[in-house]
C-alpha cells in the first residue's frame, strides 16, 4: 500500500539526513539533491486536497478546480519552485498555499486552457475521493483561507489514522484498532471498555491499557507528521494549536 512506501522512504531519508522532510527540502533547494524532491513529492502527495479545498472554494466548476490543481502541482514539481521558498516562511502548509495563490493570480488562464486529461500527471490524485471528503457550502462563512486550513487539519488527523491502522494491521492486531479506535477522540458511540473486552477476549483493565497506548502513539505519530511540515521542532506545538482551532 502507498503508506507502506512512503514509511519506507522516511525510514530511508532520516538514515541519512538529521532532519525534517521540509526542512530537508528547504535546505536542498537544488535538483541535484534526489532526496530533496522525493521528499517533496511526498509532502505534496499527502497534502494536496487542502489545495483543492481553497480551489473548491474559489471556483464554481469542479473539473475547472482539478485541472488547475493538478497543473498547479505539475509546476510545482517539474519547476522546481521550491527553490524560492522563503525559509522564515518554515511551514510547509504556508508555502503550500502562498505558491498555489501565486500561481492561480499569474497562471490561471494558462491552466484553464489546458484540456482534461492532457498534459503530464506528475501526481495521481483522487478527486472523486476528495469530493466526497471536501463539501463547500456555499452559504458557509469560512474564506477559502479558512477552508484550506481546515482541510488542511482534517486531512492530517486523518492520515495518523491511516497510519495507526497500518500499524497494527502489520502487528496482526487489525481487530484491536477497529475496536479500540473510537477511543482515540471519544468518538466511540457509548461503547464501553468492557464491551470492547469481551469482544477481544481480554479483561476490562487490559482492554483500558490498550486504549491508553493506542491514545499515546496516536499522539505521538501526530507529533511526528507535523514535524515533518514544520522547519524546527520548536514549532511543533504551535502549529498543533493552530490546526486544532481551525477546526474549531
Amino acid at each position: 500500500m502507498a503508506l507502506s512506501n512512503e514509511s519506507n522512504l522516511r525510514r530511508n531519508i532520516a538514515g541519512q539526513f538529521a532532519t525534517t522532510h521540509w526542512s530537508l527540502v528547504l535546505a536542498a533547494g537544488n535538483r541535484e539533491h534526489e532526496q530533496s524532491h522525493h521528499a517533496l513529492e511526498a509532502l505534496c502527495r499527502a497534502y494536496w486536497p487542502p489545495l483543492y479545498a481553497y480551489v473548491r472554494r474559489r471556483v464554481s466548476d469542479v473539473h475547472e478546480a482539478r485541472d488547475l490543481t493538478q497543473a498547479f502541482f505539475a509546476r510545482l514539481l517539474e519547476k522546481h519552485y521550491v527553490a524560492d521558498a522563503d525559509p522564515n516562511r518554515g511551514r510547509f502548509r504556508a508555502f503550500l498555499i502562498t505558491a498555489f495563490k501565486h500561481f492561480l493570480s499569474n497562471e490561471w488562464e494558462k491552466a484553464r486552457a489546458i484540456k482534461r486529461g492532457g498534459g503530464r500527471r506528475v501526481l495521481s490524485l483522487d478527486f472523486d475521493s476528495a469530493d466526497s471528503q471536501v463539501r463547500i457550502d456555499p452559504a458557509s462563512r469560512l474564506t477559502a483561507e479558512q477552508q484550506y486550513d481546515r482541510q488542511w487539519a482534517i486531512t492530517l488527523l486523518e492520515r495518523i489514522m491511516d497510519l495507526l491502522e497500518t500499524e497494527f494491521t502489520r502487528k496482526g492486531k487489525a481487530n484491536h484498532f477497529e475496536a479500540l479506535k473510537g477511543f482515540i477522540v471519544g468518538d466511540h458511540a457509548g461503547t464501553t471498555y468492557s464491551q470492547v473486552a469481551n469482544r477481544l477476549g481480554m479483561t476490562e483493565a487490559a482492554a483500558k491499557k490498550a486504549g491508553s497506548r493506542l491514545r499515546r502513539r496516536y499522539r505521538e505519530l501526530l507529533r511526528e507528521e507535523i514535524a515533518q511540515t514544520v522547519s524546527g521542532p520548536d514549532e511543533v506545538e504551535d502549529e498543533l494549536r493552530n490546526l486544532f482551532a481551525a477546526l474549531e
